[in-house]
């Protein structure tokens, strides 16, 4: 695991775009494991900038959408494909064929993980997951207690994530639960980018990165990466 940090969120989105383009452009048919959020906005404008301009290309990339909220699909606004649909897919022209993503109003959910399990090792693995943090230490929606040795897997949501999942909607929302990449594939990962901005993530960053490799804090599972970028803002990084 390697931390870097940087001044602001702008410096941040810019320098975890370019790690990402170096990836692209060393192996650029890539499979992606990219997360919604507000972390990764600045990076996925940027990367579509870089598209966009003809200096970078991403048309041969494969992307997995990394989680979900249950009953909700790109057309929800809020959800996570909206966003991602919104910020990258769309922007970047990516056809259906190279998008992997849970059907999370599917009747059978278990069958939903294992078809993106599946999808995952026809790939041949995940090149680079990019991921933020939960103010209680979630990675993607691996919630507190989640096993590192899961695959995908529906989750029931924890109160936290339930709570602060609400700025994604214009009205209270219902959130019971997720479904989500496992931290097994985090950590069979050849590359993860964990992206941190602002000072309410220092904290759990501080917990994540220096305290004890436990379940019950999800993002500690990165000290167990020996390919970990840790990329924060002077502000989450604050407590290390």
């Amino acid at each position: 695991m390697q931390i870097f940090t940087y001044p602001d969120y702008d410096a941040l989105s810019v320098a975890a775009a370019a790690k990402i383009a170096a990836l692209v452009r060393q192996k650029p048919d890539a499979v992606l494991c990219v997360g919604s959020g507000d972390t990764p906005t600045g990076t996925y404008r940027r990367l579509v900038q870089l598209h966009q301009t003809g200096e970078l290309d991403l048309s041969r990339c494969v992307f997995v959408g990394l989680d979900e909220w249950v009953g909700m699909d790109k057309t929800d606004t809020g959800s996570c494909q909206y966003a991602l649909y919104n910020e990258l897919f769309d922007p970047l022209g990516v056809p259906p064929e190279r998008i992997h993503a849970f059907n999370a109003k599917a009747a059978d959910l278990q069958a939903e993980c294992r078809r993106i399990d599946a999808a995952i090792a026809r790939l041949g693995g995940l090149d680079l997951m990019v991921v933020g943090v939960g103010m209680n230490g979630h990675i993607a929606l691996n919630e507190p207690g989640t096993p590192f040795s899961l695959g995908c897997h529906v989750i029931d949501l924890d109160p936290v994530t339930v709570q602060v999942g609400q700025k994604y909607f214009t009205q209270a929302t219902p959130l019971t639960q997720g479904i989500t990449v496992g931290l097994r594939h985090l950590l069979e990962a050849r590359e993860v980018l964990l992206l941190a901005n602002g000072s309410r993530k220092a904290p759990v960053i501080a917990k994540a990165i220096q305290g004890p490799v436990t379940e019950q804090l999800p993002a500690s599972v990165l000290q167990r990466h020996a390919n970990a970028w840790v990329m924060l803002d002077e502000a989450a990084a604050a407590e290390l």
